[in-house]
């Protein structure tokens, strides 16, 4: 959005609406910063509700929303903005390795996103830290213990996405995000 808008001197509706005409079949998806929306600054409530409303409008069908802290307060807004236009609202949680992120931290967070009405949990190894048996570990976890469909986003910065989601797979995740350049073609 942020490059066609600044860089490009596109219309980034524009592109959305265009590709919808031509692309029929496939549910559209953007990733929305929560309060940040696609900027890098956060913005106040209406202008987070006005953009929602426009991006539905102009063709966007899922939004995977997340926090780089996993701070839920910042996906408030958003997350009643997509509710209201009945499109998929699909929260993630990042991934990432310290002594407060275990297992029950990451299953517990899952558990408060599907209480806010997620309709899918996305899980966003946005630091590629994510090896394969602690993953086949959480999307076995949370594939017992959530009824809503569970996604895998890996970053191939070290190597350890094409394993991580064949651990993934195994263990039952729904989707896997093919950015792994074998996977994309």
């Amino acid at each position: 959005f942020d490059t066609m808008h600044r860089f490009l001197g596109e219309d980034p509706w524009e592109r959305i609406r265009t590709l919808k005409k031509h692309i029929k079949k496939t549910p559209f998806s953007m990733l929305l910063r929560g309060q940040n929306l696609v900027g890098y600054r956060n913005y106040p409530d209406d202008v987070a509700e006005a953009f929602v409303e426009r991006a539905c409008i102009n063709g966007m069908d899922i939004f995977r929303i997340f926090d780089a802290l996993n701070d839920f307060r910042n996906f408030e807004t958003a997350v009643a903005a997509i509710k209201e236009t009945g499109k998929h609202f699909q929260a993630a949680v990042v991934y990432t390795i310290s002594p407060v992120h275990s297992l029950d931290h990451y299953l517990h967070r899952a558990h408060e996103l599907a209480d806010m009405g997620a309709d899918s949990i996305c899980i966003k190894d946005m630091a590629a830290l994510l090896s394969p048996f602690y993953a086949e570990q959480l999307i076995g976890r949370l594939k017992a213990e959530l009824e809503i469909p569970i996604q895998l986003h890996c970053h191939y910065i070290g190597g350890l996405a094409p394993m991580t989601y064949g651990k993934a797979i195994g263990a039952g995740v729904d989707v896997i995000d093919t950015a792994t350049v074998p996977l994309a073609f």
